[in-house]
């Protein structure tokens, strides 16, 4: 995957690949391969994929501009693909935000828009021309676009105004450690997108029977 540059439609993505993995008897979640790949190559290879005839909405447009990921230096990353983790590690998805967001911040400066996935749901990249496209049909007054699955609300799958988004998880510009993504997220203005027959995007792979599972349906 080659680094793109941020353009006017360009929307960067931050990938969250870091956690502990509890539920997977420690195993780093973006090294878990299943499908014969690991689940953030995935992810990495359906962003690089994307492209505005993706789109069934007909109002998205793509693809995404920088990829960042937010994991420590164990987990190999491809060329053009940029990385991050807080500091100190381990401060929750909340501060990987923010240190995505940092790391996007840098020349040449951040797209207006940013998608943000996760890497144990392999498929979460799907839903980002749906999302895109409900974010810019909403108009300056909304902060962003996010997947309701059922009466959950995944804010970890959706795109943001990276500047309402970068306030919130990181007012004054340090980032908030430790902090509920629901507390935090949900001061943001959003829309919340039932996708559908796309729901099988929104599934997080948490533990091993579920990767099993998911294999096993490829």
């Amino acid at each position: 995957m080659s680094e793109r540059p941020a353009g006017p439609a360009a929307v960067d993505v931050v990938v969250l690949a870091g956690g502990t993995g509890r539920r997977l008897g420690g195993a780093r979640k973006p090294d878990v391969v299943a499908r014969g790949a690991r689940l953030l190559d995935h992810v990495l290879a359906g962003l690089a994929g994307l492209a505005p005839s993706a789109s069934t909405t007909g109002g998205a447009e793509g693809p995404p501009g920088r990829v960042v990921v937010v994991a420590p230096e164990e987990v190999a990353l491809p060329p053009g693909v940029l990385r991050a983790l807080e500091d100190p590690p381990l401060g929750g998805p909340v501060a990987g935000l923010a240190a995505g967001l940092a790391r996007l911040a840098r020349a040449p400066g951040p797209s207006a828009l940013t998608g943000v996935v996760t890497c144990d749901a392999p498929e979460s990249w799907r839903a980002l021309p749906a999302l895109i496209a409900e974010v810019r049909q909403g108009g300056d007054a909304r902060d962003g676009a996010c997947v309701r699955e059922a009466d959950r609300v995944q804010y970890l799958l959706g795109v943001y105004r990276t500047v309402a988004l970068s306030e919130c998880v990181a007012p004054g510009g340090a980032g908030l450690r430790n902090a509920p993504v629901r507390r935090v997220l949900g001061r943001l203005a959003v829309a919340h997108v039932d996708l559908g027959a796309l729901g099988r995007a929104a599934h997080d792979l948490d533990t091993w029977k579920e990767v099993r599972a998911w294999d096993a349906d490829g």
